[in-house]
């Protein structure tokens, strides 16, 4: 039986499309309109996290746009901010927090929130200035050998802008929306992609590998169906089959806020915003375990 679903299994279509590329400009654009006011008007010194302040945050996620800025060029094109090359090429999953992040915030010390956000503002336009006319399956170098598409680094930032927008606004008691459509791109666009063009050894860690092949089929209504595959730990995307181990059913924007840390499992299993099923349901607690964000 498992012979003959295996010859029926495909290898995933890019989910990137000339309609996809347009609408995660836009969302860009959008998003990081809505960040910047936010930023402005908030209390620099409020805790965004239990580690970094409101501005701790904001000059985070203008370093990130003000690196994108040399990454969309080439993989060897000069950085902006020195000693970020080795801290960007041994980063995993598990090491982002105490290597690159720290890294980011020394290399970029400014914490007055008009030049922040200025930056921010200024660095997202050269990013869409240039590549306004770029292919956007172009592959780029990305955290730990990865490579993803130039449409997945420009739906990663607005990944990044959404979920630190919410801390920020959480902290000052503000209203942040992170609409699923936008959601929808990052889990397309950067974690579809990532898996199709090569992880590198981001996902790599010191816990056991876990032996066999785990199928599990993403489904939403703002998302075409895809199967993401980890086989003794190795990452690949499938279009789905009947064999798959695990079904999920998800609303993009709850499942980007669990699988950021945002909010717990449990509050999304019981909201219904995300759904579990399937013949081996057991099997996702190992796959997430090894295909994991940060």
């Amino acid at each position: 039986m498992g012979r003959k679903y295996q010859a029926h299994r495909t290898l995933a279509a890019t989910r990137i499309t000339p309609d996809q590329w347009h609408a995660a400009r836009n969302a860009l654009t959008e998003v990081v309109d809505r960040f910047g006011a936010l930023v402005e008007s908030a209390d620099p010194q409020a805790m965004a996290t239990a580690d970094w302040t409101v501005m701790d945050t904001a000059a985070h996620v203008a370093s990130v746009a003000w690196l994108n800025t040399s990454a969309v060029v080439s993989d060897d094109a000069p950085l902006p901010m020195p000693g970020i090359r080795e801290h960007i090429a041994a980063a995993t999953v598990d090491t982002i927090h105490t290597g690159l992040n720290p890294a980011l915030l020394q290399a970029y010390p400014e914490r007055d929130p008009d030049k922040v956000v200025s930056k921010l503002r200024a660095s997202i336009d050269e990013i869409l200035r240039a590549t306004a006319t770029a292919d956007p399956a172009r592959t780029l170098s990305w955290l730990g050998g990865a490579r993803i598409p130039l449409a997945g680094l420009v739906a990663h930032l607005t990944n990044e802008l959404l979920l630190h927008g919410r801390d920020i606004a959480r902290a000052v008691d503000r209203p942040w929306h992170i609409p699923h459509e936008y959601a929808a791109q990052f889990f397309e666009l950067f974690l579809v992609e990532i898996a199709r063009s090569g992880a590198g050894h981001i996902l790599d860690d010191d816990r056991r590998v876990h032996q066999g092949r785990i199928a599990v089929e993403f489904r939403s209504a703002y998302t075409s169906p895809v199967a993401m595959v980890l086989d003794t730990g190795n990452v690949w995307v499938e279009e789905p089959s009947r064999d798959n181990d695990v079904r999920v059913y998800f609303k993009p924007a709850d499942l980007s806020l669990v699988l950021f840390h945002r909010v717990p499992r449990t509050q999304a299993a019981l909201s219904g915003a995300v759904r579990v099923w399937g013949r081996r349901p057991w099997l996702l607690a190992p796959f997430l375990r090894k295909v994991r964000l940060p």
